[in-house]
Protein backbone atom coordinates (compact mmCIF):
# COMPACT_ATOMS: atom_id res chain seq x y z
CA UNK A 1 0.00 0.00 0.00
CA UNK A 2 1.13 3.43 -1.09
CA UNK A 3 1.06 6.06 2.00
CA UNK A 4 1.07 9.80 1.46
CA UNK A 5 1.96 12.72 3.87
CA UNK A 6 0.59 15.96 4.49
CA UNK A 7 2.77 18.40 6.45
CA UNK A 8 -0.26 21.06 6.24
CA UNK A 9 0.22 24.49 6.64
CA UNK A 10 -1.64 27.53 6.62
CA UNK A 11 0.16 29.02 3.27
CA UNK A 12 1.60 25.30 2.34
CA UNK A 13 1.55 22.00 2.15
CA UNK A 14 4.47 19.63 2.10
CA UNK A 15 3.67 16.52 0.76
CA UNK A 16 5.81 12.57 1.01
CA UNK A 17 5.07 9.07 -0.11
CA UNK A 18 6.15 5.77 0.97
CA UNK A 19 7.21 3.07 -1.41
CA UNK A 20 4.51 0.04 -2.07
CA UNK A 21 5.89 -2.10 0.48
CA UNK A 22 5.98 0.86 2.96
CA UNK A 23 9.37 0.95 3.38
CA UNK A 24 10.58 4.31 2.69
CA UNK A 25 8.79 7.62 2.81
CA UNK A 26 10.62 9.81 0.21
CA UNK A 27 9.62 13.57 -0.30
CA UNK A 28 7.98 14.65 -3.74
CA UNK A 29 6.49 18.39 -3.56
CA UNK A 30 4.87 21.59 -2.25
CA UNK A 31 1.74 23.07 -3.18
CA UNK A 32 -0.15 25.72 -2.06
CA UNK A 33 -2.47 24.71 1.05
CA UNK A 34 -5.81 26.52 -0.67
CA UNK A 35 -5.21 24.31 -3.54
CA UNK A 36 -4.61 21.38 -1.86
CA UNK A 37 -7.54 22.80 0.76
CA UNK A 38 -9.63 22.92 -1.94
CA UNK A 39 -8.93 19.94 -4.15
CA UNK A 40 -7.18 22.31 -7.12
CA UNK A 41 -5.84 20.29 -10.07
CA UNK A 42 -2.66 20.39 -9.02
CA UNK A 43 -2.97 18.29 -5.65
CA UNK A 44 -5.28 16.06 -7.78
CA UNK A 45 -2.20 15.38 -10.11
CA UNK A 46 -0.18 14.19 -7.32
CA UNK A 47 -3.03 12.23 -6.12
CA UNK A 48 -3.47 9.99 -9.25
CA UNK A 49 0.40 10.00 -9.77
CA UNK A 50 0.92 8.14 -6.53
CA UNK A 51 -2.34 6.73 -5.79
CA UNK A 52 -2.28 6.27 -2.26
CA UNK A 53 -4.54 4.55 -0.32
CA UNK A 54 -3.85 6.44 3.09
CA UNK A 55 -3.12 9.93 4.11
CA UNK A 56 -1.06 10.24 7.33
CA UNK A 57 -1.18 14.03 8.28
CA UNK A 58 1.14 15.94 10.48
CA UNK A 59 -0.18 16.71 13.86
CA UNK A 60 1.65 19.77 15.80
CA UNK A 61 1.62 18.59 18.99
CA UNK A 62 3.42 20.71 22.18
CA UNK A 63 6.58 19.85 23.52
CA UNK A 64 4.23 17.86 26.00
CA UNK A 65 2.78 15.90 24.08
CA UNK A 66 -0.73 17.94 23.99
CA UNK A 67 -2.63 19.79 21.72
CA UNK A 68 -3.44 23.27 21.09
CA UNK A 69 -5.36 25.06 18.78
CA UNK A 70 -2.99 24.55 16.07
CA UNK A 71 -3.43 20.63 15.61
CA UNK A 72 -6.95 21.45 16.47
CA UNK A 73 -7.02 22.95 13.36
CA UNK A 74 -5.07 20.39 10.97
CA UNK A 75 -7.69 17.81 12.35
CA UNK A 76 -10.51 19.88 10.92
CA UNK A 77 -8.83 20.49 7.15
CA UNK A 78 -6.94 16.82 7.31
CA UNK A 79 -10.68 15.68 7.96
CA UNK A 80 -12.10 18.24 5.35
CA UNK A 81 -9.51 16.72 2.40
CA UNK A 82 -9.66 13.00 3.51
CA UNK A 83 -13.43 13.50 3.04
CA UNK A 84 -13.14 15.38 -0.50
CA UNK A 85 -10.45 12.57 -1.44
CA UNK A 86 -11.92 9.89 -0.02
CA UNK A 87 -8.84 8.76 1.12
CA UNK A 88 -8.88 7.54 4.78
CA UNK A 89 -6.69 9.87 7.08
CA UNK A 90 -4.32 9.08 10.30
CA UNK A 91 -2.22 11.35 12.08
CA UNK A 92 1.62 11.18 12.99
CA UNK A 93 3.16 13.33 15.31
CA UNK A 94 5.35 15.85 13.54
CA UNK A 95 6.74 17.42 16.35
CA UNK A 96 10.32 19.10 15.88
CA UNK A 97 10.34 17.66 11.96
CA UNK A 98 10.91 21.17 10.32
CA UNK A 99 13.48 22.04 12.50
CA UNK A 100 15.08 18.85 11.37
CA UNK A 101 14.21 19.25 7.81
CA UNK A 102 15.88 23.06 8.26
CA UNK A 103 19.04 21.49 10.18
CA UNK A 104 19.46 18.85 7.44
CA UNK A 105 19.21 21.69 4.14
CA UNK A 106 21.65 23.85 6.35
CA UNK A 107 23.59 20.97 6.25
CA UNK A 108 23.86 20.83 3.16
CA UNK A 109 24.27 24.41 2.10
CA UNK A 110 21.00 25.63 1.45
CA UNK A 111 20.21 29.26 3.29
CA UNK A 112 16.44 30.85 4.52
CA UNK A 113 15.96 31.95 1.14
CA UNK A 114 16.82 28.71 -0.88
CA UNK A 115 15.36 26.37 1.50
CA UNK A 116 11.66 28.16 1.65
CA UNK A 117 9.87 25.65 -0.82
CA UNK A 118 11.92 22.73 0.42
CA UNK A 119 11.22 22.45 4.34
CA UNK A 120 7.56 21.11 4.24
CA UNK A 121 8.31 18.01 2.17
CA UNK A 122 11.19 17.16 3.87
CA UNK A 123 9.60 17.47 7.00
CA UNK A 124 6.33 15.37 5.65
CA UNK A 125 8.95 12.57 4.42
CA UNK A 126 10.81 12.73 8.11
CA UNK A 127 7.48 12.24 9.86
CA UNK A 128 6.49 9.66 7.67
CA UNK A 129 9.50 7.81 7.56
CA UNK A 130 8.63 8.09 11.76
CA UNK A 131 5.19 6.68 11.19
CA UNK A 132 6.58 3.54 8.85
CA UNK A 133 9.22 2.92 11.06
CA UNK A 134 6.62 2.57 14.43
CA UNK A 135 4.50 0.45 12.45
CA UNK A 136 7.05 -2.14 11.19
CA UNK A 137 8.09 -2.22 15.54
CA UNK A 138 4.77 -3.66 16.26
Amino acid sequence: MRVMALDIGEVRVGVAVSDPGERVASPVCVLPAAEVQAGGKPFKRVLEDWEPELLVCGLPLTLAGEEGPQAERIRGVAAAISERTGIPHVFADERLSSAEAKRSLREKGYDEKSMRGKVDMIAASLFLQSWLDERTRR
